[in-house]
This record gives structure tokens, C-alpha cells and sequence, in this order.
């Protein structure tokens, strides 16, 4: 360089990991001087400079805030077959919280992320995420054993930050974190197979409220999001999940046994053909059930709908309700179709002796 500092008038070739700030070269090593060219033959040089990287503050302006979460990315597309962007999905949930919120919070939750959008990888997460701040973590013992740390939602920071972070999908367990040991829910997912007709689902689950009623446990239906719908029932005080567990899996069978031409217990795929699969397998521990007002991950961006019994004649499918129809269907209703789901007092002890 001159004396001035500005006019170069010598070239050298050196090794660099990239450029900084004020277009200084990162961990830059000196490979050879070029004698045979001058500062003049640069200057038609047919590189194309590299871009000035955008500085940290203008990258986190160009994001918008949805209660007190800066959504990176907004704009992004993630249910492309829809044009539903990541924005409008932090808006959904901005829009539903308070139905939402007290069926997750509190709850070791797994959550299906989708970075880039639902047209490419989407994966099932359970543990914590560097860089999460507002989401909490809790080390809880699992049905194998083994020790493992999962997050779990604390208010609705918590659940617009990982929607930030990706998130689409919320699958809480069916117990809190303050009491793992002891399930609260029983859910019967009613998952048809092939040629299975709606009016047969809807058959199905109004079979399994009957049943239930008569073992004297009182059920609350929600559709699924997919193709099937689920039968829940609280349990308060809660149950221990060995208890849970066997229950589930005896009234399944039963029901398979007394219903053969209806209904399969088991998992396998080859046998679910024109039957329904009852799901009894989400309840154990570690187990998971989507969440009430959770969207899906799939075309359409449908949601996980709570209904009272009185509204199941009216469903044409598990996905009759999506990001855009099920906030207006909130802003209808005038009481919780669950109301009591957290109070009614119910457990097992009693029922299992109607099992002999």
C-alpha cells in the first residue's frame, strides 16, 4: 500500500476462511506475492465480489413480532400446496391461546418441526433446541428406564417461540411434568383403515362413548386432524401408567373380540383393511396424543378439534377444521366443549374390578 494507505501497488495471494466486517478478510494467510500482476489488472477481473454480509440488527428487523417473538423468516412458505406462510401459522396460535394453552402447558411435550416447510424434511423432536430461551426442560424417566431431558411448554412465549423454531405439530404427554408417574388422559385414537367409510368412524366412536359410559367414565371427543378421531377421558386424581396402560390395551381388545368385523386391536397395517384400528398404544409413558387446536403438518393445514358429542353427526371428516375455519369457530362458541375435562372426578380403581 502508498503512504496514503488508499493505492495499492503491490498484489499478493493469500488463503482466507471468509470476509468480515468493513470487508476484512477472516484468518487470512499469505500464499505467494504476485509480482506479475498490478493493481490496474484487478480491476477487470470477471469474479463477482462477494456480497456484504446483512447486518444482525437488519436481519432481526426484517422479522415481525407476535407476542414478544420475533418470527425469522415470516414470509417463509410452510403449507405450499396453500401459500400458508410462517407467519400465519404464529398467528393462528396467537389466535387460539387461551383454548390451547391449558391442554399443553406444564406437559412433556414432542413437537414436529418443519424448517423449511411442510414440502420438505419434517422430523418428531422431543429435547431441548440451542438457542430456545423461553421453553422449559424438565428430566423425566421414561417407560424403558432410561433418563431423558424433554421440553415442555410454560405460557405462550413458549409456544410462539418454537413455532419460530419450526414448530407445526404440539404432542404433549398424557401426565405433567409435576407428576409423570400418573397419566390424566386415556385417549382411544379411532384410526380407519382402507375402505372405511366416514358413517362408520362416527359409528364407531359413538360405540366407544356408549361403553365407556357404562363402565362409569365419562369421554369427550376430538377430531384428529387426519382421518380418525379421538375418544379421551380424564382421569382426576390420576393413574399410574401400568394401570393405564392395561386398561387401555384390555378395553381395545374387547372391543376388537366382541366386534370383529368392525374393529382390530393390533398395529400391524396388513390387517387394518376395511376395520379401524383402535389405538390404545398412546397410553403408556412417553407416549404422546396430538394436542387440542394443534395443527397439523399436512395439506390444508387442518387442526385437532375439540367437540361436544352433540356435534359428531354433523362431521363429514377428521380434518373439517383448519387454520383459517377453526378461529372462527372459537369466536362462536360460548362455552368450552370440554368444559370440566380438568375437574371431573373419575379414575380406574372402580372400573377395572367391571373387568373381573
Amino acid at each position: 500500500m502508498s503512504e496514503s494507505g488508499r493505492v495499492p501497488v503491490a498484489v499478493a495471494e493469500v488463503y482466507y476462511r471468509g470476509i468480515g466486517n468493513k470487508h476484512l478478510l477472516r484468518q487470512p494467510s499469505l500464499k505467494t506475492m504476485r509480482t506479475d500482476k498490478t493493481a490496474a489488472d484487478l480491476a477487470d477481473t470477471d469474479r463477482t465480489p462477494p456480497a456484504r454480509p446483512a447486518r444482525a440488527s437488519t436481519r432481526r428487523q426484517a422479522g415481525q413480532t407476535t407476542g414478544g417473538i420475533v418470527i425469522s423468516h415470516p414470509e417463509r412458505v410452510v403449507y405450499p400446496d396453500d401459500g400458508i406462510t410462517k407467519q400465519q401459522v404464529a398467528d393462528y396460535y396467537a389466535s387460539v391461546m387461551k383454548w390451547f394453552l391449558p391442554g399443553v402447558a406444564g406437559r412433556p411435550v414432542s413437537v414436529i418441526r418443519c424448517p423449511e416447510g411442510t414440502a420438505k424434511t419434517c422430523f418428531f423432536q422431543k429435547h431441548m433446541i440451542q438457542g430456545l430461551k423461553h421453553v422449559g426442560s424438565a428430566r423425566l424417566k421414561e417407560e424403558s428406564g432410561a433418563q431423558a431431558s424433554y421440553i415442555y411448554l410454560r405460557d405462550a412465549a413458549s409456544v410462539i417461540e418454537l413455532v419460530r423454531f419450526g414448530v407445526l405439530e404440539f404432542h404433549p404427554w398424557g401426565a405433567t411434568i409435576e407428576q409423570p408417574d400418573r397419566a390424566d388422559r386415556v385417549v382411544f385414537d379411532l384410526d380407519p383403515g382402507n375402505n372405511v367409510g366416514w358413517e362408520r368412524v362416527v359409528a364407531a366412536a359413538r360405540l366407544v362413548h356408549r361403553l365407556l359410559s357404562q363402565l362409569g367414565l365419562e369421554s369427550f371427543l376430538r377430531t384428529t386432524g387426519g382421518k380418525g378421531l379421538h375418544v379421551v377421558v380424564p382421569l382426576n386424581p390420576g393413574c399410574p401408567w401400568p394401570q393405564v396402560k392395561d386398561f387401555a390395551r384390555t378395553f381395545a381388545g374387547t372391543l376388537a373380540q366382541a366386534h370383529p368385523l368392525e374393529f382390530v386391536a393390533t398395529a400391524s397395517k396388513a390387517r387394518r383393511n376395511g376395520l379401524i384400528y383402535v389405538d390404545y398404544l398412546r397410553n403408556s409413558r412417553g407416549a404422546t396424543s396430538v394436542a387440542s387446536y394443534s395443527l397439523r403438518a399436512r395439506p390444508g393445514a387442518p387442526v385437532a378439534m375439540p367437540l361436544r358429542w352433540a356435534e359428531l353427526g354433523k362431521l363429514r371428516s377428521g380434518r373439517d377444521f383448519d387454520i383459517r375455519s377453526a378461529p372462527r369457530r372459537l369466536a362462536r362458541l360460548r362455552t368450552d366443549p370440554w368444559a370440566g375435562v380438568d375437574t371431573l372426578r373419575q379414575n380406574l380403581d372402580q372400573v377395572i374390578k367391571k373387568f373381573g
